[in-house]
């Protein structure tokens, strides 16, 4: 099915559901308000016999509590609805290249990275921007490190994860809604890090003391309703419960302050560990990256819940009433640390592969939705022929399909590609277009191309050099630092080289010269790219050497009218038009 038939099936199906669940919803509201109701007047009714509106006022509670974690459940679930229609109305929204609201990952632009900074791969407009769907923020540190890692390992065990994911759009949305639904403010690294350094204080007797406090309390109680001890009695009993728990009352307020910002990271992942669990991958690296979770006798969700309403039932103190009520009759607060570090003793060092499994599944979830959103793309061919790139009908994701022009594209291994033309005519937007697919073909994506073989090899180039005012750099010398990096990174490995305009911080003569000299360091370094530029003195290496190659774009001037066709030709631009520009805009006569 088409991406877009899917999604707009999806908002009709998932509409319904909140409907649906909107009325349960107004149900849930209407009961508690009568349970409440209800349980006030039977207290009012009974004022005057204490232990009869007592026991009323107890069983009116815990019917009213019961109904609020119900109707906290089913809020969930209405939330995680709507946020499955909003997903699914994005998708649509970025189809129709309105993404501009997303964010932009410009915190993970890197200047002194080999590619990221010259082929928009983050900021306003770019890929990151239009392909990112991650919820948390530890996924969307990993995509960013994905799109940098300028990996060529184990590609094609890469696009069948992609591939199966891609199939999985139901599953992926699912995980995406309930990842967004809560909203953690401690990043997982301050976990892990605190499960680390916890240090114990509950005591050894706290595993049964509690419990027979709480039998005995309920006794008490018991007996107390039928008049077998005095009020004064039950009291006196309640106090010693507050003393005993009050001896560690700061140490638990330290742990309760602590698992309180680790609470909502574990709510959230313990059903996104659930979700994975309950799924069984085909893919080779979907398979080795669940093995950690469901490989052992009890599942990691389940483990991950269990710390997650310890959590819960510890915050229970907070409330007041209810706080000195459990502490005074259960012991509540030693019970419960009890468990909590019972369970931090012997499942903190499962804590930190949770944590990265569940991040690598929101990243991988955004490379999947982009292979789906993309079905007409091409997945390349991973081959070892004497071609780097073969590639039909090759163009720019982000242009408009409609609008764009393709181009054919072939360069062999080891020979390098010098492309003049004139200014707007399409240079530019060809080099981010073939290094653009380079990282999507590394990183196992589709590449926007009607067929294509690749030659797996590291991007790295140089098209936006500037001077840093800062380190009192000019342009000319940060852009000999770069040329600098890219010499000594081929020393050590084989790249794709991408250069626009060499030495332009230089006069022509100088520039013709140096520029020359740096090709032919290149060839003989035996690596592949593409160089831009508009000199035309450069096209001559191809005459000396049989790797090099010229290709242009160009543009046309009919009835006093510039037009540019966008295509890539073989050969030597001979049109250039910044004359033409000039005088076109009356900046020159």
């Amino acid at each position: 099915m088409k991406a877009v038939d899917f999604y707009k099936e999806e908002i009709n199906e998932q509409e319904k559901h909140l409907a649906q669940a909107n009325r349960q919803l107004n149900i849930s509201s209407l009961l508690r308000l009568f349970v409440f109701l209800l349980a006030a007047y039977g207290v009012y009714y009974f004022f005057d016999t204490p232990r009869i509106s007592g026991l009323i006022a107890i069983v009116g509670i815990g019917m009213f509590l019961f109904l609020v974690s119900r109707h906290t459940d089913l809020k969930y679930k209405r939330d995680k609805v709507k946020e499955l229609v909003s997903l699914n109305e994005l998708e649509l929204r970025v189809l129709k290249r309105d993404f501009q609201e997303l964010p932009t990952g410009k915190e993970f632009d890197d200047p002194l990275h080999a590619y990221s900074q010259d082929i928009d791969l983050f900021g306003q407009g770019s890929f990151f921007q239009y392909m990112n769907r991650t919820a948390l923020k530890e996924g969307t540190r990993r995509l960013a490190g994905l799109l940098k890692e300028n990996s060529i390992d184990n590609i094609p065990a890469k696009q069948d994860a992609i591939k199966e994911l891609a199939g999985m759009v139901k599953w992926r949305q699912e995980y995406t809604a309930l990842a967004k639904l809560v909203k953690t403010e401690t990043p997982s690294y301050q976990v892990l890090d605190w499960f680390r350094n916890y240090k114990t204080f509950v005591p050894a007797f706290a595993k049964w003391l509690p419990a027979v406090f709480s039998v005995i309390s309920g006794i008490a109680i018991a007996a107390y309703v039928l008049e077998y001890i005095t009020g004064l009695q039950l009291f006196l009993w309640f106090l010693a419960g507050l003393m005993i728990t009050g001896i560690y009352f700061k140490k638990v307020n330290l742990l309760s302050g602590s698992v309180n910002k680790v609470q909502d990271t574990f709510h959230q992942y313990h059903q996104l560990l659930g979700l994975i669990e309950k799924t069984k991958f085909s893919s080779q690296i979907l398979k080795e990256k669940t093995e950690p979770i469901i490989s052992g006798h009890r599942k990691a969700s389940k483990v991950s819940k269990k710390f997650s309403r310890a959590i819960d039932s510890l915050e229970q103190r907070n409330n007041f009433l209810m706080g000195v009520l459990l502490n005074g009759f259960m012991l509540w607060d030693l019970r419960q640390s009890y468990k909590l570090e019972k369970w931090l003793v012997k499942n903190k060092h499962h804590v930190e592969n949770w944590f990265e499994i569940i991040e690598f599944f929101d990243a991988y979830n955004s490379l999947g939705n982009f292979a789906f959103n993309h079905q007409e793309y091409t997945v390349p061919g991973i081959g070892d022929g004497k071609f780097t790139i073969k590639a039909t009908a090759l163009a720019h994701p982000l242009l408009d399909p409609e609008k764009r022009v393709a181009n054919d594209f072939a360069i062999e291994i080891e020979n390098f590609f010098i492309i003049t033309g004139a200014n707007m005519a399409g240079k530019s937007t060809f080099l981010r277009t073939v290094s653009l697919q380079i990282v999507m073909a590394n990183l196992g994506l589709p590449v926007c191309a009607e067929s294509c073989e690749y030659n797996p090899i590291k991007l790295i180039t140089s098209m936006r050099t500037t001077d840093s005012l800062s380190d009192d750099e000019s342009y000319f010398f940060s852009e000999l630092k770069r040329l600098q990096y890219i010499v000594g990174e081929i020393k050590t490995d084989k790249y794709f080289i991408i250069l626009d305009e060499i030495l332009k911080g230089t006069n022509s003569t100088d520039k013709a010269i140096g520029s020359r000299k740096f090709i032919q360091k290149l060839v003989n370094s035996k690596s592949t790219g593409i160089i831009a530029t508009h000199d035309l003195s450069l096209c001559e290496v191809s005459n000396e050497l049989p790797q090099v190659k010229n290709y242009y774009f160009d543009a046309e001037i009919i009835n006093d009218e510039l037009h540019f066709d966008y295509r890539f030709k073989t050969g030597i631009c001979q049109n250039m038009n910044a004359s033409f520009l000039l005088k076109k805009m009356q900046i020159v006569d």
